[in-house]
């Protein structure tokens, strides 16, 4: 089943703000940096931060939260939040509709193509200005 969540983008700040929230909502918490996830086109000084954490709260809710690298655009207040839709391999035919239709009239940020962790990942920003990321995994779930 395709999931859709909200997806909060910090500079430098991801790993505070998501133990903050954890604080507040309880749950499992999982944090990966750049480095874990084998990001070479950040720099060095930034691998460290968090490419991706998730929240999973006891409620139901999951949030979702990264550092944006300081060769990506950057607004805060403007651009400190996109919306996730991600889904197993069962759902691929599902997300790359929505994927494609998200896309006309879009600014495509990152392709749909296979991610470093083997999902297939892009990133685009509709024709509203809302960001949006869609992740399939390379299994199903």
């Amino acid at each position: 089943m395709s999931v859709m969540n909200p997806y909060l983008n910090f500079r430098g700040q991801a790993k505070e703000a998501l133990e903050f929230y954890h604080s507040v909502f309880g749950g499992e918490l999982t944090v990966s940096s750049f480095a874990e996830m084998g990001m070479d086109d950040v720099p060095e000084a930034e691998r460290g931060l968090v490419m991706h954490g998730q929240l999973e709260t006891p409620a139901g809710f999951t949030l979702m939260a990264s550092d944006v690298p300081s060769h990506m655009d950057y607004v805060a207040g403007t651009n400190q939040f996109s919306i996730s839709l991600s889904g197993p391999s069962d759902d691929d035919a599902e997300l790359r509709g929505y994927w494609q239709k998200l896309g006309e009239g879009a600014t495509i940020v990152e392709p749909l193509a296979t991610a470093p962790w083997g999902a297939s990942f892009g990133m685009l920003t509709d024709r509203f200005g809302i960001a949006w990321l869609v992740n399939i995994s390379a299994d199903a779930a």
